[in-house]
């Protein structure tokens, strides 16, 4: 398989692409990919450095007589989002990806691909190893840890970039030029509390499994209306707990705070006579869940099974304002951009429910282009919670890039596209946290564009690129840094 994908077009990007796929880099574990790039550089002779955040940045001087032209950063992050189905056995600390090619697709067996955002990554090498490309001076910065934090853009210091205009390369839709994002906020919650020991005789203990959705980007797929494992869950435990005598000992879904949660598992005790009873309150949630969700889930699946009775179960109190504070919680979107139509504005994606050791923790990331709304709706999530009795924190907070719809180079790239696809590309804005708005607030002078070739269902097993939108974005990169150099 690895031959095929590296005969690819253009071949540098997709061995670039392939050498990446082989190297595991989920966020927090940055040293392997970080080094493979630096020696990259160094490898070609270019000024190569590493900042104290851990990114790492490569230079390579203008083509002759275009010493004077304006410097072009181009920036994609080295990270990847780690979701592998529950039936592969995967290992992304250690094991490469194992990606293949699907018709006009390239896919990967099982778990996420890394196309977001390694084919960033692969695009921005093979410019600077292309040794024919007509440019000005030129600046690539690969950031690390963008999945969880954006640790490498929020440690970038002012003054260290030379560039005047930043090609993000990070978005996912080849046709679509992205000119603002979405700002967030994570959400800690958690509930404290002493186990209760005491489980009535004649109580049996049953697990409960919700598989098969389909998760997702936490931004790009919010909109799709795809289910949240962990939403599911707590509806049917609501009705468990109330009405047949079921008891919580302990539950755990979803575990990217910025994928949508696609599998939750639970262990109830429940009244050995409402065991049957459960089994048809159990089907009977599958049936409804595959109804409602019918053209957006396609293998749903929530089964129950007998399992040992569990030593300890979450106190009563508790538990009950645990569920009602979970099934109160708002989740997807929230609210729309008027000024671009289809776009979504505000969202939360309540992502990470799980209980441990006397502790409930409970992770929640909201979204928004607007900061007010972003902080309404924080504020909105940190009620229902504080009212249960949870604490609540919240952390890495960034504002969303504001849309600049006179960018300079905007006008340039909107040119090129029509040159190139005899087309008219989309201005946009998109609903994630793009590593510009952060980069921004360090350089504020910089012109920022975001682009990118097709890449589906990010941060989800389901993730896929097609293979002819990478030499589409391949082309327009090329020409774009061509006519920089030909025009300023």
């Amino acid at each position: 398989m690895s031959a095929e994908i590296k005969e690819l077009s253009p071949k540098a990007v997709w061995g670039y692409f392939y050498e990446l796929t082989q190297i595991p880099r989920p966020t927090g574990h940055m040293k392997d990919v970080t080094r493979y790039v630096y020696e990259f550089g160094k490898g070609l002779g270019l000024e190569t450095l590493q900042d104290t955040a851990g990114n790492v940045i490569i230079r390579k001087p203008a083509s002759l007589g275009l010493e004077n032209r304006k410097t072009v950063t181009l920036q994609a992050h080295l990270d990847m989002v780690p979701q592998g189905n529950s039936s592969v056995k995967h290992d992304f600390l250690t094991d490469p990806i194992d990606a293949y090619v699907d018709g006009e697709w390239v896919k990967a067996h099982g778990t996420t691909l890394g196309a977001d955002d390694g084919m960033g990554v692969a695009l921005i090498m093979a410019v600077l190893a292309d040794p024919d490309l007509k440019h000005g001076p030129l600046e690539a910065l690969f950031t690390i840890d963008e999945e969880q934090g954006m640790d490498g853009a929020f440690g970038l210091k002012p003054g260290l970039l030379k560039g005047d205009i930043l090609l993000n390369c990070d978005s996912e839709k080849q046709g679509e030029l992205y000119v603002g994002c979405a700002g967030g906020m994570d959400m800690d919650i958690s509930f404290q509390f002493k186990e209760d020991t005491y489980i009535p005789d004649g109580d049996v203990a049953v697990k409960l499994f919700l598989t098969g959705l389909k998760g997702g980007h936490s931004g790009l797929d919010i909109h799709l209306g795809r289910a949240n494992a962990n939403k599911l869950m707590f509806r049917f435990l609501k009705e468990a707990v109330c009405d047949y005598g079921a008891r919580l000992s302990s539950v755990e879904g979803g575990n990217m705070l910025n994928a949508i949660p696609r599998e939750a598992v639970a262990v109830i005790t429940i009244p050995g006579d409402n065991v049957e009873a459960l089994w048809e309150l159990v089907s009977d949630y599958q049936e409804m869940y595959q109804d409602e969700y019918k053209g957006i889930e396609n293998r749903i699946s929530f089964t129950a099974e007998m399992t040992e009775l569990p030593g300890t179960l979450i106190p009563e109190e508790i538990q009950d304002d645990f569920i009602n504070a979970i099934e109160g919680c708002q989740n997807g979107v929230i609210s729309m951009l008027h000024d671009f139509p289809g776009t979504v504005e505000s969202s939360s994606n309540l992502a990470i429910v799980k209980t441990e050791n006397e502790l409930i923790e409970i992770r929640i990331l909201v979204r928004s282009s607007s900061e007010s709304r972003k902080m309404a709706l924080c504020s909105s999530l940190e009620s229902v919670f504080a009212m249960a009795g949870a604490k609540v924190e919240e952390s890495n907070g960034y504002n969303g890039w504001n849309p600049n719809v006179h960018s300079p180079i905007l006008k340039v790239m909107r040119q090129v596209y029509r040159e190139l696809f005899h087309a008219e590309a989309e201005v946009k804005v998109i609903h994630a946290g793009l590593e510009c708005g952060i980069i921004q607030g360090a350089y504020p002078n910089m012109d920022m564009i975001s682009i990118g070739p097709d890449v589906v269902h990010p941060h989800s097993p389901e993730e896929a690129v097609r293979i002819a939108s990478v030499e589409d974005s391949w082309n327009f990169i090329l020409k774009i840094l061509e006519k920089i150099a030909e025009t300023n």
